[in-house]
This record gives structure tokens, C-alpha cells and sequence, in this order.
């Protein structure tokens, strides 16, 4: 196959997908959803608990961002004292 099928086929494809998936959930759920009638508890609650998220998703992202650096440092520091060690200098 060529490109330009490919490209034909993945096209109508996504255009297909797309003017099928709003009434996906609608006729299933009578227009609620997965989870229900929402109201404005439940909305709150749900945006707490992403602002959490990626409070949480920070600090981890940054703690292993630092593990790493100091795994860095040791190694560039450790290659620099086998660079001036005796032991590793010169041949026989």
C-alpha cells in the first residue's frame, strides 16, 4: 500500500470516530454519563482531587529529578578522582 491510501484510509477513519462518538454515551445513559447526574458538590470535589494530583505529581516528578542529579554529580565526581588516582595512570 502507499502513502497516500494509508493517509485516504486513517482519514475517514478519524472523521468516521468523530461524527460517531457524541451520541456514544447519550443513548446508552440518557444523556448523564458514566458517573451520574453531577451537581456542584460533586464538580468540587473532583476538581480538589486533581488539584491534588498534580500537587503530588510535582513533588514526585522533583524528588526523583533530584535523586538523579546527585547520581549524576557522584558519577562525574567519581570519574574525576579515578582521572587523578595513581592507580589508574599508565600502563604496567
Amino acid at each position: 500500500m502507499n502513502r497516500k491510501l494509508i493517509a485516504m484510509i486513517g482519514t475517514s477513519v478519524a472523521f468516521a470516530m468523530l461524527a460517531l462518538a457524541p451520541s456514544a454515551l447519550a443513548t446508552t445513559y440518557g444523556g448523564e454519563g458514566l458517573y451520574g447526574p453531577t451537581n456542584d458538590q460533586v464538580i468540587t470535589n473532583t476538581m480538589f482531587i486533581i488539584i491534588g494530583l498534580f500537587v503530588t505529581l510535582i513533588v514526585v516528578f522533583s524528588l526523583i529529578q533530584g535523586w538523579l542529579d546527585h547520581r549524576k554529580h557522584a558519577r562525574i565526581d567519581a570519574a574525576k578522582r579515578r582521572a587523578t588516582s595513581e592507580e589508574w595512570k599508565g600502563g604496567w
